[in-house]
């Protein structure tokens, strides 16, 4: 493990795969939740932080994105790749590689007291055991990664939450989407015994949430031209964290989430995420 530009506790830290997402021209672009979450952060006016795996390739388009961004990086000569191939019945996605799994042991002692820790697996990196690193943290997990899985070729199928007593009791907040998981609702009303806030997205439609096992009325989108939705999910989880951190107002973050991830989707890759001042000027 080595760790760059440590300094200070930070004080938004995402856990997961930095992935390399492969395009039709034989290209890649930099992805992976942590990615946009810490990019997020950052642009909010947070100290960001990633715990993560990759090649030097990989780490470079990340400090090329981030170049201030802390870093603790367990070492891996494969990058976490994902390919998408467009059939006439919907998208099919392959496991093209995969870094170096994520342990308790890949944490700093001194990023164990980070405010705002997001878990934000890709391809079952993540081990569910990290949560109980942060015991003063508002701990939070996008389990999108948790939910999938992949045969010998690669191709990515849902998956159970297999581990889902052990996560849920040491987590505050999951943030998902409606599609992560089959007979969503039924799902989601059952972990939400367990998890005290879920936030759920919709897409445009906006959010909803799930509090103390009670279900909220949606939240309606904001109006965006989009451009390139990628990614849009994990700034919305980053935006919801951070401004439910800094108000304790789950209502106000889920509303401050979709104008945040509304302005995301209009250019490409991040560099629509925008700054706090640039909400407050766009919706006065």
């Amino acid at each position: 493990m080595s760790v760059r530009h440590a300094g200070q506790t930070p004080d938004f830290l995402a856990v997961g795969h930095v992935t390399r997402d492969l395009l039709p021209d034989g290209t890649w672009r930099l992805g992976g939740t942590v990615t946009f979450a810490a990019l997020t952060a950052a642009r909010l006016g947070l100290h960001a932080a990633i715990v993560t795996s990759a090649p030097p390739d990989v780490l470079a388009a990340l400090d090329a994105v981030l170049p201030d961004v802390a870093l603790s990086i367990v070492p891996s000569d494969t990058a976490t790749t994902f390919e998408n191939t467009y059939l006439p019945h919907g998208r099919q996605q392959f496991l093209r590689g995969r870094a170096a799994p994520l342990t308790v042991d890949a944490i700093p002692v001194r990023w164990r007291d980070t405010p705002i820790v997001l878990l934000g697996p890709v391809a079952q990196e993540v081990d569910a055991s990290i949560v109980t690193a942060f015991p003063l943290s508002l701990a939070a997990a996008t389990p999108q990664g948790w939910l999938r899985q992949w045969d010998d070729t690669g191709i990515v199928t849902p998956s159970p939450l297999s581990h889902a007593e052990r996560l849920l009791r040491n987590v505050e907040v999951l943030i998902l989407s409606h599609e992560d998981v089959a007979s969503a609702e039924t799902v989601i009303g059952q972990w939400a015994q367990t998890v005290p806030l879920i936030a759920v997205t919709c897409g445009a439609d906006g959010a909803y949430l799930w509090q103390d096992g009670i279900r909220s009325e949606r939240f309606a989108g904001y109006p965006a031209r989009e451009v390139d939705p990628t990614g849009a999910g994990d700034v919305f989880a980053a935006a919801f964290l951070c401004e439910l951190a800094r108000t304790d107002d789950a209502a106000a973050a889920i509303d401050f989430a979709n104008r945040v991830a509304a302005c995301s989707v209009e250019a490409p890759g991040g560099e629509g995420i925008p700054t706090r001042e640039m909400v407050a000027a766009r919706w006065q």
